[in-house]
């Protein structure tokens, strides 16, 4: 059984993302451009848009790898830029980048992160992690020598070490089998069955639509379709990412 973490709920406010007109720029181009998005507590999100739509860095501000260029962007009543090493206290990321140091071993990967977020016992933490994503037999491996599907499912129980409220998923299905999908679908909940507020990336609409409450779908780096996910028709979302559906 994994040990409850108790860790400092985040100031309570109604909602656990809040973004009005946040722009990110790269050199003279417009990542998000404008983007309005509120999310409240325990609503899991799918994000979807074509390729360039700035769903990985929405996640990325969110998560504090990217400052916002302009706009408001606040978590839990916390306010990016300025309050970013506490934000990043209730906010669990899985991305493209597995962020887990190769030359070490997967055990020694999550102690080093539990330590990170000041996690009690992080050595009893980290291998009760590694047993639940099925990688006890793994623990004393270097990262390197795993497959990327392990590495993976390494990497989705790192992001959950600290048992952050909020979690952002980016593509987190990549290089993953149905079992490890079994494992995603279980870290939604935290230590206590309680709801994370999810915010996931994904091109699978079925995914979307199985994971997830709500369909929101980005173009250009704005809002362009914001509806309830079992609301939202696999052709109405294809037309929204496409361009030629747009609405909310």
């Amino acid at each position: 059984m994994v040990a409850t973490i108790e860790r400092a709920a985040p100031p309570t406010t109604g909602w656990a993302v809040e973004i009005g007109g946040l722009v990110r720029r790269y050199g003279v181009s417009r990542a998000l451009n404008g983007l309005d998005l509120c999310v409240p507590w325990d609503q899991r999100v799918a994000i979807l848009g074509a390729n360039g739509a700035g769903k990985t860095t929405l996640l990325r501000v969110l998560a504090t790898l990217a400052r916002p260029t302009a706009g408001r962007v606040v978590l839990g009543g916390l306010e990016l830029p300025d309050q970013a090493a506490a934000v990043r206290r209730h906010v669990g990321l899985v991305a493209h980048q597995t962020f887990l140091y190769d030359e070490l071993t997967a055990w020694e990967n999550l102690v080093f992160y539990a330590r990170l977020h000041g996690v009690p016992d992080p050595g009893r933490r980290a291998t009760e992690l590694l047993a639940r994503a099925g990688l006890a037999a793994r623990a004393e491996d270097r990262v390197r020598t795993l497959s990327r599907g392990l590495q993976q499912r390494a990497a989705l129980v790192r992001a959950i070490v600290h048992d952050p409220p909020i979690l952002l998923l980016d593509e987190p299905d990549t290089g993953l089998d149905l079992a490890a999908a079994d494992l995603l679908n279980g870290l939604m909940r935290d230590e206590r069955g309680r709801r994370r507020t999810v915010l996931l990336t994904t091109h699978n609409l079925e995914r979307a639509r199985e994971l997830a409450d709500r369909v929101v779908v980005l173009a250009r780096g704005r809002v362009v379709r914001d509806q309830p996910a079992d609301a939202a028709t696999a052709a109405e979302i294809v037309a929204a990412v496409r361009g030629d559906g747009v609405g909310r």
